[in-house]
């Protein structure tokens, strides 16, 4: 396994632990310790977006492009955000996954790029 290939794990492994650990028994539903520790008022949700915002520093080690990164902060910001409301904010945590979104992204990235590199002629 490559390095970039272990970074990339390292990064699926910490979304999972977030957003879909756990599941409700019985349902489909999944959450994380997202919305676990974010029960815990103010230092909760400081503590998620700290984790997130590793996420997104370990995403710029892969490559991630500016927009990229910016559109991560974004789903970080709103996950703070609205995720800081009491109650509310636990539930939307639950359902909005900021940091399997933002996995999503850096998927797609890493995957465009690297097909880019397939079609570009040899020794460009």
């Amino acid at each position: 396994m490559s390095t970039g290939e272990k970074r990339l794990a390292d990064i699926e492994l910490l979304t999972r632990l977030l957003d879909d650990r756990f599941r409700i028994p019985g349902t489909s539903i999944r959450f994380g310790l997202d919305g676990v520790v974010g029960l815990v008022p103010g230092l909760g949700d400081a503590a998620s977006m700290l984790a997130s915002l590793y996420i997104i520093y370990r995403a710029r080690g892969l490559g991630a492009s500016n927009p990229v990164i910016l559109r991560m902060i974004g789903n970080v910001l709103i996950d703070t955000a609205v995720g800081a409301v009491p109650v509310l904010g636990d539930l939307f945590d639950v359902a909005f996954k900021a940091n399997r979104r933002n996995l999503t992204l850096l998927h797609r990235h890493l995957g465009s790029r690297a097909d880019a590199h397939r079609l570009r002629p040899p020794g460009r």
